[in-house]
Formats: structure tokens, sequence, C-alpha cells
């Protein structure tokens, strides 16, 4: 079953500030929902946003250092 967590839960688990997350909302950029007016994430959804970003890093770093499509 996918574990559930609440916004300091998610930030704790980041290891960010809470307003980094309040941010990353505003710019629908995390994954979430909303249970009245509260938050939650659900974990796996956060570890694929999470593996996706790191990916794109990668991704763009190869391509800056002059090899497109390369992936370190």
């Amino acid at each position: 079953m996918a574990s559930v967590m609440t916004l300091e839960e998610v930030a704790g688990y980041l290891r960010v500030h809470p307003s980094t997350i309040y941010r990353l909302l505003k710019r629908r950029e995390l994954p979430a929902f909303k249970v009245g007016s509260d938050w939650r994430f659900n974990q796996e959804s956060i570890d694929r946003w999470r593996s996706d970003a790191e990916i794109g890093v990668r991704e763009e770093f190869a391509n800056v250092n002059g090899r497109p499509g390369s992936v370190a």
C-alpha cells in the first residue's frame, strides 16, 4: 500500500524547508493532492518525481559538457 505523507513529512523526507514545498506546489511542480484544505503526498509519486528530476539534471549536464544524449 502506498504511503501518504503530510506537507511537513514530505519536507523532512526531501530535507527542505516547508516553504520550498509550498513554492513547488504553487508552481505545480510537485505531485500532490488535497484532503480538505491540507496537502497530501504519495511517497511513490514523490520518489518518481525526484528520480525524473535527477535524470533531467544528468541529461542537462551531459548536453552542457558537449555530450548530447549521453547520461553520466
